[in-house]
């Protein structure tokens, strides 16, 4: 049975003519009018946006869209389960939504509603270091699982303390960054001369730690200006053998590309690896997720779990990403538009919706669940 679709969503602002028009939304891409009518310009290019001509951005969907997956028939499928394993628990989608900073942007409730919303769809929700709640208060309203996600800070004893508040907090696993040396060139926040507004903080960092953050500056970022100075530009594997020392929770490494790191991270101890291009948001020039996952499965050899981040925007880019071979995919953007658009209430109907795309396309495939759909086979080019 089909899970119910909200259609009560507050509209902020009247959307611009167009097919969310006094309707409800029926897939992901129509909350992004909503959302972008909803926030002011600069908070729309700062999530909207990638790193320098943003060509690994469009690449992202580009590839994705390439992807063809091939149908098995006579299965006798007609109810799939869309419940999935992952990092050994039992989830209702192969879906995590994504570490994303600054929610607070997008909506008053920010983080606390986007992890509510994901525990009461039965899926992980990954807080971000950068989050503008902190991850007691986060922990605290989330249904569901939530998951730490790491970003590698100067002072190696904060990052220590975030390890230890994850772990008090309850957190179910630890997700570290790892392709954020520096923070991308990003076009549109240095034409915005882009800053986090006062009441939009950096809420896991100490008092202050975030000033930069907030100085606007005609021609740069701030917030580029502030993860300059607090980010750690030289992380090794090094760090990463003391982070595995240092925490219990199931490991993954986000931010991998080259097969050869994600055999490297499984060495380290990594319990999964995800393949990401931060959303097109760091090198610009770097391939495709979907283009290079496959191999990245091929090298890992089942020795952890992989999952698909950037440009997963439906239910059928789901099934491409486990027809790849992927256990799992992380879903980013989508969900903020979703937030902008609603709060708690609009990211509950966008993960209904892909719930139900998801149903969908395993039975148009021929599969009665996930796992069946990794043995599917794709074509590239259509």
């Amino acid at each position: 049975m089909a899970d119910p679709v909200r259609t009560d969503l507050p509209t902020p602002r009247p959307a611009p003519a167009g097919p969310t028009d006094d309707r409800p939304p029926v897939c992901l891409g129509d909350f992004a009018e909503l959302a972008r009518a909803a926030v002011p310009p600069g908070v729309w290019d700062y999530v909207d946006g990638g790193s320098g001509a943003e060509t690994t951005l469009a690449a992202n969907r580009a590839a994705l869209d390439r992807v063809a997956v091939l149908p098995r028939m006579l299965t006798g499928v007609d109810d799939p389960r869309t419940a999935a394993t992952l990092l050994g628990r039992e989830q209702a989608m192969p879906v995590v939504v994504a570490p994303m900073a600054y929610q607070r942007l997008l909506h008053p409730d920010g983080e606390s509603a986007l992890a509510a919303a994901a525990g009461a769809a039965g899926v992980p929700y990954a807080l971000s270091t950068l989050s503008s709640t902190t991850i007691e208060e986060v922990t605290a309203a989330g249904a569901g699982p939530v998951w730490f996600q790491l970003y590698w800070l100067r002072d190696r004893a904060l990052v220590a303390d975030l390890l230890d508040r994850a772990h008090t907090a309850g957190c179910a696993a630890l997700m570290v960054t790892v392709d954020v040396p520096v923070l991308g060139r990003r076009r549109r926040d240095v034409r915005n001369g882009f800053a986090l507004p006062p009441d939009v903080t950096a809420a896991n960092l100490p008092g202050g730690r975030d000033d930069l953050a907030h100085t606007g500056t005609p021609g740069v970022s701030a917030i580029a200006a502030h993860t300059g100075a607090v980010f750690a530009p030289a992380l090794t594997w090094a760090d990463l053998d003391w982070l595995r020392d240092r925490t219990p929770l199931p490991l993954l490494v986000k931010g991998i590309l080259d097969p050869r790191d994600a055999v490297r991270a499984v060495q380290v101890g990594a319990d999964a690896v995800v393949v990401s291009n931060h959303g097109g948001r760091q090198l610009d020039g770097a391939p495709a997720t979907a283009t290079v996952l496959p191999e990245v499965v091929a090298a890992v050899d089942g020795r952890a779990e992989v999952l698909l981040d950037s440009g997963i925007r439906s239910g059928t880019d789901v099934l491409r990403a486990l027809a790849l071979g992927a256990t799992g995919v992380l879903l980013g953007r989508p969900m903020l538009w979703a937030l902008a658009a609603g709060g708690r209430a609009g990211a509950e109907t966008a993960l209904a919706l892909l719930a139900t795309e998801l149903r969908d396309a395993l039975t148009l495939a021929g599969c009665a669940d996930p796992a069946a759909a990794r043995d599917l086979r794709t074509l590239t080019g259509g």
